[in-house]
């Protein structure tokens, strides 16, 4: 899409306005991404954020705004496992022991990275509306009130090439993988970062948001929060020596 360049910054951002909820799904994906495979010693994987034009059929609830979003957000890229094979245990059993095991952390990176985008936006949902948010009220189930179809769907590929004959082993892994993305957004640095980068997102929009971009974003977001814990912290003993 081509710009006028005469155009002021805030005509620009309105052409790629997005919803607050899709802000937060798309954050915690990308942080996610970003930040949980790092931890996990995970190999480095590009994705990017793109804005584009909603389809007019497009069902996209923003809750009670009343401007209604007409772009959305979607993260492209970003899985270690972009192609999955119809089976996990025949595709990897020539590989070593070792080898299978960073397979198999790689496939559970990608469902948990899947998960965190509708927790995401399950939690903003919550703490906008000042109500109660935990793993027992947020179920898996309920996932697809938060935007969550289309990962949902995902991941049962995912999770049917891991276990195909096995329907109650596939229910405990995926319930556990839950409460690892449930676990995430929770921990404080991790929201803070999401939170930060949502807030660009949808005050600040543009077509694209590359890999390179949003993980300096969120590099800036984790630095300012541990500066601020530093703040508090010296504060805190300068009391104590009063």
């Amino acid at each position: 899409m081509k710009c006028d360049h005469n155009m002021s910054s805030a005509q620009k951002s309105s052409l790629f306005r997005i919803g607050k909820r899709n802000a937060y799904h798309q954050a915690g994906h990308a942080t996610a991404i970003a930040i949980g495979n790092k931890l996990k010693k995970l190999p480095d994987v590009y994705f990017q954020i793109a804005i584009t034009a909603l389809k007019k059929e497009t069902d996209f609830r923003e809750g009670l705004s009343s401007i209604p979003a007409k772009c959305a957000a979607q993260i492209e890229g970003g899985r270690l496992i972009p192609h999955l094979p119809d089976c996990y245990r025949l595709a990897t059993r020539r590989l070593t022991s070792q080898e299978q095991q960073q397979c198999l952390a790689a496939f559970e990176a990608d469902v948990v990275n899947l998960l965190v985008g509708s927790l995401a936006e399950a939690k903003y949902v919550a703490l906008r509306d000042d109500e109660v948010f935990n793993a027992n009220l947020v179920y898996l189930g309920a996932l697809k009130f938060y935007g969550g179809n289309r990962d949902l769907g995902v991941i049962d590929d995912y999770m049917v090439c891991l276990y195909p004959n096995n329907k109650t082993e596939r229910e405990q892994k995926l319930g556990e993988l839950f409460l690892a993305a449930y676990g995430f957004i929770n921990n404080r640095l991790n929201w803070q970062q999401i939170t930060a980068l949502a807030e660009i997102l949808f005050n600040s929009p543009k077509e694209l948001f590359t890999c390179e971009e949003i993980v300096e974003l969120l590099d800036n977001a984790a630095s300012e929060k541990f500066c601020s814990q530093l703040q508090e912290e010296a504060v805190q003993l300068m009391s104590l020596s009063v």
